[in-house]
């Protein structure tokens, strides 16, 4: 099922479009990686979400209503940018005032729950200028939890956390996903983290849907792989399909061939020269997940 589905989903300010004709959808139970650049719209497409922008074209579906349905809307909890915390209230007063304002029955019993399962103290009197910043970033997603949505958005939430943070906050989000069954939407630049976690990617350049996969397609993309440049790149591929038994392999452009099974360059090298075809680059090409990324956003102008 889709819990979110956008369909041309577009935000310009002025004459930049920030947000150009997207087409993205996160499944149920999905932790749904969402990856860019800064200032490729990841933060704006946010926002028009959870109804904090209002979109210029196109539409979206939230849990198969449209942007702005009041159903929806209470099944999405979200924590865009910076947390909306007052600084000179404890995390439990600050959660209970929220509470309060969004009419929860017995907020009293909501604020303890959601301390808890944030893992911070309910009987901490520290105000919340005095929390470190991983502190800080946990009781914001303990705000989007209010209310016991079934959607988290959530807008770089590691961002300028320590190690320790972090492993705190990958620790939580994947606890809420397996325990409480909630898919997350998470935009975030430490990809090495968001490996960790993510179910689903989505790959965003300026503003416009690059490439969606899962976790599982993007490992087999970031295999190791043979670079073959050649003058002749369709008659490699087949004389080398027949030769060497190949099966895993694409064309690439501008003659490259990248070949994702073993095989002995020198071999590969021979076979080529007997059939006259010229060999203009022949390497291993190790891609890892960081490489894979960069690529595609680097790509973009082809898309």
């Amino acid at each position: 099922m889709a819990v979110i589905q956008t369909r041309g989903l577009s935000k310009r300010y002025k004459d930049t479009w920030a947000v150009d004709h997207l087409n993205l959808q996160v499944e149920q139970g999905d932790i749904y990686g969402f990856i860019g650049q800064n200032g490729a719209g990841k933060s704006t497409t946010l926002k028009l979400l959870c109804g904090l922008a209002h979109p210029t074209e196109g539409d979206a579906l939230i849990f198969d209503r449209p942007l702005g349905d009041s159903i929806a809307r209470r099944r999405v909890g979200a924590l865009i940018e910076q947390p909306g915390l007052y600084p000179d209230l404890s995390g439990r007063e600050n959660l209970l005032l929220y509470a309060t304002l969004l009419g929860l029955d017995n907020p009293a019993r909501q604020v303890e729950e959601t301390l808890k399962i944030v893992g911070l103290s309910a009987k901490e009197k520290k105000t919340v200028k005095r929390y470190s910043m991983g502190m800080k970033q946990r009781l914001g997603v303990g705000l989007a939890l209010l209310g016991g949505p079934d959607l988290l958005l959530l807008d770089e939430p590691i961002n300028g956390l320590d190690p320790e943070g972090i492993r705190q906050m990958r620790e939580l989000l994947l606890r809420l996903n397996r325990e409480r069954g909630l898919t997350i939407l998470i935009s975030s630049h430490i990809l090495g983290e968001l490996s960790k976690i993510a179910s689903r990617y989505g790959i965003l350049g300026q503003g416009k849907m690059i490439e969606q996969l899962t976790a599982e397609e993007l490992q087999q993309k970031c295999t190791d792989y043979l670079h073959l440049k050649t003058d002749q790149p369709q008659k490699a591929a087949a004389l080398l399909e027949q030769a060497c038994g190949l099966r895993r392999w694409e064309m690439r452009p501008e003659g490259e061939l990248r070949i994702y099974e073993p095989v002995d360059t020198l071999t590969v090298g021979q076979i080529l020269a007997q059939a006259g075809i010229a060999v203009v680059e022949l390497s291993l090409h190790r891609q890892d997940l960081e490489g894979y990324f960069l690529e595609r956003m680097g790509g973009m102008k082809d898309v």
